[in-house]
């Protein structure tokens, strides 16, 4: 059975997008007026053989039935605006997550801000430098890293946890955890959203435990475990395959739409996976939910720059988080908050021409 998939392309910034919307001839995406595109690749796969094809959005009605049914369905998610869903969290505006780890081993800044004092003075750097969430988070998943114990992890967060809402009531509280006996623990304290790298598969009543507190949640894929995930990752196609795998999992798992789905870039995935799924991120528009990406000093900058050490991979950072704002990605999760705000602030003020 064929099975097809639409991706929007060929994009218009600014004044130019709002023009080209006025008359028709684009259509906005993620009812965002400054982002509008007038082309769709249409991808076909039947079993593992994939075609693709790229078209005018006018071209639609040339196409058989069951493709135009199929794209108009896909059309209506592409160019939907996105439900606020996060307190204080606009999808219509670049969002920009701040990472804390409570780590002693995370592969870039464990064991940095481990202690009380330390932590607060980021959490109130990152907001002052433009975070509007805060993922926080007490078990390093980085490549090759082992489970901890569920009370380890736990000690590791709670007095960050503890004192969050009441510092700072309008910034966004996400809980970077695998494990559900975490979550409930931390749900009491407030957490706006859980991040799990597992995509709530970790722990066999996870999908429960978010349900009954009607949570929001990222949604994220990984394959293997991060002790495993690097050992030779395999797939039929990395786009379509993840594509899938998120279809199927918001179907079986999560009936509601306070979802945010993220490809897991470096999460059981090569160099070539990784540049496959940033080059072609538009296709998950068709989900109909923001779409969340971590490409912060990740290994990839390192394997394209020869930059070995992860705090100098600011510029390659920036690099891919510029591209993704031309693909309409909502969330970036990142380390260096006000290097990225920055360049943010300047992107935005470029395209208004």
């Amino acid at each position: 059975m064929i099975k097809y998939y639409t991706r929007a392309c060929n994009f218009f910034y600014g004044r130019e997008a709002k023009s080209l919307i006025k008359t028709k001839k684009a259509l906005p995406l993620c009812g965002n007026k400054n982002i509008a595109f007038n082309k769709l690749e249409i991808i076909s796969r039947n079993k593992n053989k994939v075609k693709s094809k790229t078209i005018n959005i006018k071209d639609v009605k040339l196409l058989n039935r069951i493709q135009i049914l199929k794209i108009k369905k896909d059309l209506k998610k592409i160019t939907s605006k996105r439900k606020n869903f996060i307190k204080n969290i606009n999808f219509s505006k670049p969002t920009i997550m701040g990472i804390l780890n409570l780590t002693p081993d995370s592969f870039s800044d464990g064991g940095i801000y481990n202690k009380k004092a330390k932590s607060f003075k980021h959490i109130d750097d990152m907001i002052k430098s433009g975070a509007k969430i805060v993922d926080i988070g007490g078990e390093s998943t980085r490549p090759g890293s082992k489970d901890i114990y569920h009370k380890v992890e736990f000690q590791r967060i709670k007095n960050v946890l503890k004192k969050f809402k009441k510092k700072y009531k309008q910034t966004c509280l996400s809980l970077d955890t695998r494990k559900p006996e975490i979550m409930v623990k931390a749900l009491k304290f407030g957490v706006d959203l859980i991040n799990d790298v597992s995509g709530f598969s970790y722990g066999e009543i996870s999908p429960l435990i978010i349900k009954k507190n009607k949570v929001s949640k990222v949604l994220h894929h990984m394959q293997g475990t991060p002790n495993t995930m690097q050992i030779r990752p395999t797939y039929h196609n990395v786009l379509l395959d993840i594509y899938d795998y998120f279809e199927k999992n918001i179907k079986n798992k999560f009936k509601d739409n306070k979802i945010v789905i993220d490809p897991g870039i470096g999460f059981g995935k090569t160099l070539k996976h990784n540049l496959s799924l940033i080059s072609k991120i538009s296709l998950f528009h068709s989900l109909g939910f923001p779409i969340l990406i971590g490409t912060s000093r990740k290994r990839f900058i390192n394997q394209i720059s020869g930059k070995y050490d992860s705090k100098e991979r600011i510029g390659g950072t920036l690099a891919s988080i510029l591209f993704l704002l031309t693909q309409g990605v909502q969330i970036f999760r990142v380390h260096n908050v006000k290097e990225v705000k920055q360049g943010i602030l300047v992107y935005n003020k470029i395209i208004e021409k």
